[in-house]
């Protein structure tokens, strides 16, 4: 029988606070990055391997697209993007492991991912910008527009939880009921889709990320092309 996605089965206590399921998976998943991530850069080289490759393929694809998003030096970001991108990605592939549910597949999960998009928003807007620029831009293009801009400030995160559950968790409760259903064949081509989708996600949720600090930033930093060096003259 199918749980609701809204439920999470406490398996521990540490003290008064309940350790859920979804939490101890984040904390797999965390410690995987943590240590594949070491094992992969402990030893860099010039000339670089196949993992170095692959290692150094993803980078340039997040600052790709920071830069074309952001129009601005994608060092300060890459680090909050490309991790965001790499964890929703594992955690909604971690489903492949017998046993596992997705914590993205719970809601408190993809709010507390929410929750972090919107403090860096406010702590790069307000470290390019100052506070008292930062602020400014709810009052644009007039005053009028104050209570407008803060509500979408507050819609726009809780786009991005309704659309990380709503899209990983539909697709484990369709792959759920088709198993109790139909036998252990029989889901294998949702189970693909269901993959492709986590991906997709995974890559539209680092894409928003980077729109919404973009947006932050644009008063000073983003928006702008960056210079280009003089050519020479012939």
């Amino acid at each position: 029988m199918i749980s609701s996605p809204l439920s999470t089965d406490v398996l521990f206590h540490i003290g008064p606070i309940p350790v859920s399921d979804p939490v101890v998976v984040t904390w797999g998943i965390m410690a995987v990055m943590t240590l594949g991530l070491w094992l992969a850069t402990r030893r860099l080289t010039i000339k670089a391997g196949p993992v170095q490759a692959v290692l150094e393929m993803i980078v340039e694809v997040i600052d790709g697209q920071i830069r074309e998003s952001m129009q601005v030096d994608p060092a300060p970001y890459r680090t909050l993007i490309g991790t965001l991108f790499l964890f929703i990605f594992i955690a909604n592939w971690s489903s492949l492991i017998p046993g596992v549910e997705p914590p993205t597949a719970h809601i408190e999960t993809d709010a507390a991912l929410a929750a972090l998009v919107g403090g860096a928003t406010l702590y790069f807007g307000i470290r390019v910008r100052g506070l008292g620029g930062y602020l400014k831009t709810f009052a644009e293009p007039s005053w009028v527009m104050i209570p407008l801009n803060i509500i979408e400030q507050i819609t726009r995160t809780f786009s991005l939880i309704v659309r990380l559950f709503g899209n990983v968790m539909s697709g484990v409760f369709v792959i759920g009921i088709v198993l109790s259903l139909a036998g252990l064949l029989v889901p294998i081509p949702l189970m693909a889709l269901d993959l492709l989708t986590g991906a997709v996600q995974a890559y539209i949720f680092a894409i928003l990320a980077t729109v919404f600090l973009g947006s932050a930033v644009s008063g000073e930093e983003g928006g702008k092309p960056e210079p280009q060096p003089p050519q020479k003259e012939d």
